[in-house]
């Protein structure tokens, strides 16, 4: 069983999007391992995103990602992290194929739904940020 980790973004969450979005993975055959909401602070957000540090788009993104409460959570499923990112879709939301989650409830590059790790690396980093292994269900 593999792990990923992803973020219900602003935008969904203040849309009232999140029981959506958690519908189309579970339905995907995700489990959910640990889920909580919360509001990230500056350096929380800067140490999720710091991959994209120095890029133009670099600090509106922090300051979206700081804006209203979040859902993080850990995914549990064989191939987990590929598998999420076909569900969630491309980055650009114009971009992703039609049913997925970004291109049916994100708006653009920033404020496209949902955050995924793209890495077994990443995925293990970010889950460490937000869980421990107690949090696991």
């Amino acid at each position: 069983m593999e792990r990923t980790f992803a973020i219900i973004k602003p935008r969904a969450f203040e849309e009232n999007l999140a029981g959506a979005i958690l519908n189309m993975i579970t339905s995907g055959g995700f489990r959910i391992a640990a889920i909580k909401s919360l509001k990230l602070n500056e350096e929380m957000a800067e140490k999720v995103y710091s991959i994209h540090d120095g890029k133009p788009f670099y600090p509106k993104l922090i300051e979206f990602m700081t804006s209203v409460p979040i859902i993080v959570m850990v995914l549990e499923k064989e191939n987990a992290i590929e598998d999420f990112r076909n569900l969630i879709g491309n980055t650009n939301p114009q971009k992703a194929e039609a049913g997925t989650v970004r291109r049916l409830y994100g708006l653009d590059k920033t404020k496209n739904a949902m955050h995924v790790a793209d890495s077994p690396e990443n995925a293990k980093k970010e889950i460490e940020l937000f869980f421990t292994e107690e949090d696991m269900v």
